[in-house]
C-alpha cells in the first residue's frame, strides 16, 4: 500500500477506532472490541496449555498465582477472565499475558525473579501490554496495511487465513509456541511505565523494577543461556531502561505506592 493510500486509509480510522491507553493516556487505534481481542486471547491460550508441559510443584504455582491476583485487583479489569500458569521450561526464560488476562510464566525465568518481588514486576509488566491492548493495535496495523482496515469481523469471515496470519505475526504464538514477538521501544518503555503503577497499586514496592532489570541486564552481559537471550530480544532492557524507570518512580511513589 503506498503512503498516499495508506494515508487516505487511516484518516478515518484513527476518528473512528481512536482509544485511550489507561494510565498513559496515549491515543490508539483499534480495529476490534475488547471482546473479540479477549476471545481470540482465549482461544490461543488455551491452545497453547494443552501443547506445554505444565508445572506440578505447587508452592511455586501458588506464588505465582497469588503475585497474579494482587496485579489483577490493581488492573481492575472486570471483564477480563484471568489464568496464571506456570509453564515447566527451565530453556525459557519468558513470560506473557495475551487478552483477558491470560497468563503464563515459565520456570525458567525464577532464578531471575528471585523471590515474590521480581515476580511482581515481570506480571506488571506483561498485564501492562495485555491492559494497553498493544497486541490488539499491532494487530489493527496489521489488518490496515493488509486488509484495508476492514472490521475484525469481516477480515474473520472473508479472508480468515490472513487474518490468522496477522494475529500470528502481532501475538507470535503461533509463530513459536511460548514466544512473544517483540514489541516496540515505545510500547515496552509504556508497558515499564503502567506496570510500576500496576505494582504500586498492588502493594509492591516499584522499586524493585530497578533491581530486576539490573539483574536481567547482569545475565545477558556475562554470555546468558540462549532462553535469556530470547527474553531479552522481547523485552529490551539496557542503561535508558531503568534510568526512565528511575524517572518515574518519585511520582509514581508519591501517587500511588503506601508501604
Amino acid at each position: 500500500m503506498s503512503i498516499l493510500r495508506y494515508s487516505l486509509v487511516l484518516l478515518p480510522l484513527a476518528l473512528l477506532a481512536c482509544q485511550t491507553v489507561p494510565i498513559t493516556g496515549r491515543h490508539q487505534v483499534l480495529l476490534m472490541s475488547t471482546g473479540e481481542e479477549c476471545k481470540l486471547g482465549t482461544d490461543s491460550y488455551q491452545d497453547t496449555m494443552k501443547k506445554s508441559k505444565l508445572s506440578t510443584d505447587q508452592a511455586k504455582i501458588d506464588l505465582i498465582r497469588k503475585v497474579g491476583q494482587r496485579i489483577a485487583k490493581a488492573a481492575d479489569k472486570p471483564d477480563f477472565q484471568w489464568e496464571f500458569n506456570l509453564v515447566e521450561d527451565d530453556k525459557q526464560i519468558n513470560a506473557w499475558c495475551l487478552p483477558g488476562g491470560k497468563v503464563a510464566f515459565y520456570t525458567g525465568i525464577l532464578p531471575v525473579t528471585r523471590d515474590e518481588g521480581g515476580i511482581a514486576v515481570v506480571m506488571s509488566h506483561e498485564v501492562a501490554h495485555a491492559l494497553a491492548r498493544h497486541g490488539a493495535e499491532r494487530m489493527s496495523q496489521g489488518m490496515i496495511v493488509n486488509l484495508g482496515g476492514q472490521a475484525l469481523s469481516v477480515a474473520l469471515k472473508n479472508k480468515p487465513a490472513q487474518t490468522q496470519e496477522i494475529f500470528g505475526q502481532a501475538y507470535g504464538l503461533g509463530v513459536n509456541m511460548g514466544v512473544m514477538l517483540p514489541y516496540s521501544r515505545s510500547h515496552e518503555s509504556e508497558a515499564d511505565h503502567i506496570g510500576l503503577v500496576l505494582m504500586a497499586k498492588a502493594g509492591y514496592d516499584p522499586a524493585q523494577a530497578v533491581d530486576f532489570w539490573k539483574r536481567m541486564e547482569a545475565a545477558t552481559g556475562g554470555g546468558g543461556a540462549s532462553g535469556l537471550a530470547a527474553y531479552m530480544s522481547t523485552h529490551p532492557a539496557n542503561v535508558k531502561r531503568v534510568q526512565q524507570i528511575q524517572e518515574w518512580l518519585p511520582e509514581v511513589k508519591a501517587q500511588y505506592y503506601r508501604p
